[in-house]
């Protein structure tokens, strides 16, 4: 039940520690007792918020330096390095210059520190979790005319974990549409889940925004909730033009999901992040680093 992902900076294979994993495992392991719980656990968002509500608490925020030791977390990037509480610690932003932003204007940008999977053609995604599994991309969108404007584009998921930085950002410059949420389970977006249950990705409590771009035509945005996830937060404006690299939102306490969707023939992803992927593997990776250049 180990995950492993390539480092982007050293190309090495590495070994996830994972916070709860033990509890993890319970819930999404063969347990009898999951089969009932889990479900039961998923569709009651209070649990995850009065979780939520207690990283908000003062107390809270003893756990952090801890935290830090345990996970190995650089905190010279912090812009702050004393918090109020766990969440206040979980939302941290870093250090402008320790996430530099791709310069090259063709290029977009990774739009948060995660493990990444991109697939160059949307069909291939549920491939890389079950075999034989296809990806439901119009319960995911809820639309069906956007299902079948991108139903042969392609797809990049970052996937953040309760130790990455969690504010999320814009790929490249053009102007954002508004926000909009659709309701859903708060299963976790781990692996381990997602072996199991692949349509966490278009059940979970989600937020979808379309973002007009210069290079890249109409891009999605789709933010995912998951357990303990308290709240996704927008930061930015809808309808008032944000150049890349600008904050686009972030998630409170909790594992998270973000999911980028292109149009067919508009973006080729960076081959390293796709060939991890085809060989099984996230690729873990910066904020800012490059994602993939304009095909027109």
């Amino acid at each position: 039940m180990d995950i492993q992902y390539i480092d982007r900076a050293t190309q090495k294979k590495e070994v996830e520690k994972i916070a709860g994993h033990r509890l993890l495992l319970f819930f999404y392991g063969n347990s009898w007792l999951s089969f009932f719980c889990l479900p039961l656990l998923s569709r009651l968002s209070f649990v995850s918020k009065f979780y939520g509500w207690l990283q908000k608490k003062p107390s809270s925020a003893r756990n952090v330096a801890p935290f830090i030791q345990t996970y190995k977390i650089d905190s010279s990037e912090f812009v702050k390095t004393s918090f109020t509480s766990f969440n206040d610690f979980f939302i941290r932003k870093l250090k402008r210059e320790r996430r530099p932003i791709i310069a090259d204007p063709r290029r977009a940008a990774l739009p948060a520190d995660g493990r990444y999977l991109a697939f160059p053609n949307v069909q291939d995604v549920g491939k890389f979790y079950i075999k034989g599994k296809s990806f439901d991309l119009t319960s995911l969108l809820q639309n069906p005319p956007y299902a079948r404007r991108y139903e042969e584009g392609s797809m990049v998921i970052a996937r953040l974990c309760p130790t990455d930085y969690h504010r999320y950002h814009f790929i490249a410059d053009g102007i954002p549409g508004k926000a909009r949420e659709i309701s859903g389970d708060l299963y976790s977006v781990n692996p381990i889940a997602l072996h199991k249950k692949l349509s966490i990705l278009w059940t979970n409590k989600r937020v979808v925004t379309d973002f007009e771009t210069d290079l890249f035509g109409k891009v999605l945005y789709i933010e995912i909730g998951a357990t303990c996830v308290g709240t996704i937060h927008q930061t930015y404006s809808p309808g008032v033009r944000v150049c890349k690299g600008e904050e686009k939102g972030y998630f409170s306490f909790g594992g998270s999901c973000l999911v980028i969707l292109f149009e067919k023939d508009r973006i080729v992803l960076d081959r390293d992040l796709v060939t991890h992927s085809e060989q099984g593997f996230e690729t873990k990776a910066c904020f800012g680093e490059s994602l993939g250049i304009a095909l027109r």
